[in-house]
């Protein structure tokens, strides 16, 4: 495909995914602005750090293409770190990607994209965009491995419509090799993993940010019994095993967080998992909720596995979500997104 001069503003982060889609975007013809977002980040996070800055730059004068840097310091740690830290105060487990999309990336950013007078705001997710029967689609990335389109859930036709994926459709294989291909100077940097505002460890970094959450209490088995100490419930999440101090006759698992009584619930595998969930703060791709309940697959975490489930839409917002088979690892704060084969059709925060 070849087009003429369209603008396209790219977002930026100095890695390959980014750089490799601003390549193929100059080589499709497009008019492309380069942009890269300063975040908040603790001092000596890889996350908006020079280098970062320098390697997005650098990218930008080989393409050939403008560069600038726009500053959502504040934003960024209004709308994502505070968020990140109440919610693990309130006991829940978050992901912090899924507030940045929403508010940033596919909020702020796309505004200002189209304050530039930009048809679209492309990024290197590994995410398909198609259209059908007059309506834009989400679909996985092609390659399953690196497919990102559950922290995309909420992203509906108003931005499905100004959004380019173009590196989804390819694998990240193919994609560092298009970068070593183009004498990209990120062609053999690393991928960055971590939270990408905290330097090493969230829990060190909760202490230090949120230590009126971080008080200790018991820890019960699922009769009540108290059976040791916790060091703070934001250090754990449903399904750890690790790290709990109790020496038993069967490994024991976080079955549930009781914020009310500061306490740890935990126990045998065999207590661990359920079949129902119920999710807050809903969205759909298509804009509409399902008339009735509604076979799909779904997912709970990043990186869980999809299950067989029905999918039922509530009124203000809400959904309930039954699995076929218990899932061992349902955390409130993370999202649970729904499929129909490769398409997403929405997700929405895990409240219960």
């Amino acid at each position: 495909m070849v087009v003429t001069g369209e603008r396209v503003v790219i977002a930026m982060s100095g890695g390959v995914d980014s750089s490799v889609a601003a390549a193929l975007l100059v080589e499709q013809g497009y008019e492309v602005v380069g942009v890269m977002m300063h975040l908040w980040a603790e001092e000596g996070n890889r996350c908006c750090a020079p280098q970062a800055v320098a390697d997005a730059r650098r990218v930008a004068t080989l393409l050939g293409i403008p560069f600038y840097l726009v500053d959502y310091e504040a934003e960024f740690r209004r709308r994502v770190v505070d968020y990140f830290v109440a919610e693990y105060s309130r006991g829940r487990t978050p992901n912090p990607c899924l507030a940045c999309n929403r508010h940033i990336r596919f909020g702020r950013l796309l505004r200002h994209a189209r304050a530039l007078e930009s048809r679209y705001l492309a990024t290197g997710h590994y995410a398909r965009i198609d259209r059908a029967d007059g309506a834009y689609r989400l679909r996985m990335g092609a390659d399953a491995q690196k497919d990102q389109s559950y922290v995309l859930y909420m992203l509906g036709q108003e931005e499905l419509h100004r959004v380019l994926f173009p590196v989804g459709g390819y694998a990240k294989a193919q994609v560092r090799e298009m970068a070593h291909q183009r004498g990209l100077p990120v062609a053999s940097k690393d991928e960055s993993m971590e939270i990408c505002f905290v330097t090493d460890d969230y829990r060190r970094f909760l202490s230090e940010h949120a230590p009126q959450a971080i008080q200790p209490g018991p820890i019960l088995d699922t009769a009540g019994n108290q059976i040791g100490q916790h060091k703070g419930l934001p250090f754990y999440t449903v399904g750890q095993r690790r790290g709990l101090g109790i020496a038993a006759p069967e490994a024991l698992y976080v079955i549930r967080l009781d914020t009310g009584r500061n306490a740890l619930i935990v126990g045998p595998a065999r207590e661990l998992g359920r079949r129902t969930l119920e999710a807050r703060e809903v969205s759909y791709v298509d804009a509409r909720p399902p008339a009735g309940p509604l076979r799909v697959q779904a997912k709970i975490r990043y990186k869980s596995r999809l299950a067989n489930a029905t999918w039922s839409p509530l009124p203000g917002g809400k959904a309930r979500v039954e699995f076929d088979a218990p899932l061992r690892d349902i955390s409130p704060g993370q999202a649970v997104v729904a499929y129909q084969g490769d398409g997403l059709l929405g997700g929405g925060i895990i409240s219960e």
